[in-house]
């Protein structure tokens, strides 16, 4: 049985969980996540535990348990002027800071530089902070896919997965795009999301990004399908967080916001008799 036939729907339904990455990231970030929620087609989305915004966000979250809510779990900031770190004393974990105390801007460095050892320590304080809080999260998924550039962090990824009884957000080709190392993946026993859409940079730069959401829904074929987007407002909030980073920018996330919570995006929904999921009923299944 396939994961449609799991939860109950025909073998070739199209499956979608419509998610947004990064609330706790700035006030901008979580109100629109929210609204998102609220009034839009978004029906998943993730917790980064080491941004300033998180108490508002999480608070959120514990009021509001009948929305999917997963843990962003983070390792990396890539803004130029906006930085965070650990939860954990940076003495505890200094090998995944720079001289400032800051998480490393790139994968790369990040790679160059963490122990295995303090990266396992650091994201299960992340999850350890969000059970503290009172929160029941629906699953993990990863801040720039940090968990995804070696198969050493991958597999500690699908680790606390199992510790904690979460289903891991793992797309075989995007895992594959940001691995950093020699050694492939090992993709066994592991459910997949068959077909993972994000955003280009080529159709925003064009001002098509609209456009491109809209013929991705079209196009969804049957399996399990993510959106993955970013929602906030173009603000002076987060334009100062985005600055020189045109790539999921501030005006980009308006953009994610406007469409997910459009008729129109409702409308395309219906259309293409696209079933949307939860993460939480996959947990439900424990099937992962």
């Amino acid at each position: 049985m396939n994961l449609a036939q799991k939860l109950g729907y025909p073998e070739n339904t199209k499956l979608l969980i419509i998610h947004a990455d990064d609330a706790g990231l700035s006030h901008s970030e979580n109100q629109a996540t929210i609204k998102a929620l609220k009034n839009g087609s978004v029906n998943s989305y993730s917790i980064m535990v080491p941004c300033p915004w998180f108490f508002e966000m999480a608070t959120f979250a514990k009021n509001n348990p009948n929305y999917d809510c997963g843990i962003h779990l983070t390792l990396t900031c890539e803004w130029e002027n906006y930085k965070f770190g650990p939860v954990l004393p940076v003495p505890e974990v200094s090998s995944l800071t720079d001289e400032n105390g800051h998480f490393y801007k790139s994968r790369k460095d990040f790679k160059n530089h963490a122990k295995y050892s303090e990266i396992k320590k650091e994201l299960t304080a992340q999850i350890e902070r969000v059970l503290q809080f009172g929160i029941n999260p629906t699953h993990l998924d990863s801040h720039m896919y940090s968990v995804g550039i070696t198969p050493e962090i991958l597999e500690l990824y699908k680790e606390l997965g199992k510790t904690y009884n979460l289903p891991v957000f793992i797309n075989e080709e995007f895992t594959e795009s940001v691995r950093l190392s020699d050694e492939k993946h090992d993709f066994k026993n592991t459910l997949l999301v068959d077909n993972l859409i994000v955003g280009h940079f080529t159709d925003f730069e064009k001002g098509e990004l609209k456009t491109s959401y809209s013929k991705a829904l079209d196009n969804i074929q049957p399996g399990f399908n993510v959106i993955l987007l970013h929602t906030a407002f173009d603000d002076f909030e987060m334009q100062g967080i985005t600055v020189n980073h045109p790539n999921f920018g501030s005006a980009w996330r308006q953009i994610d916001f406007n469409y997910f919570t459009s008729s129109e995006c409702e409308e395309k929904l219906k259309d293409n008799n696209i079933q949307l999921i939860t993460w939480k009923q996959i947990k439900n299944l424990n099937c992962y």
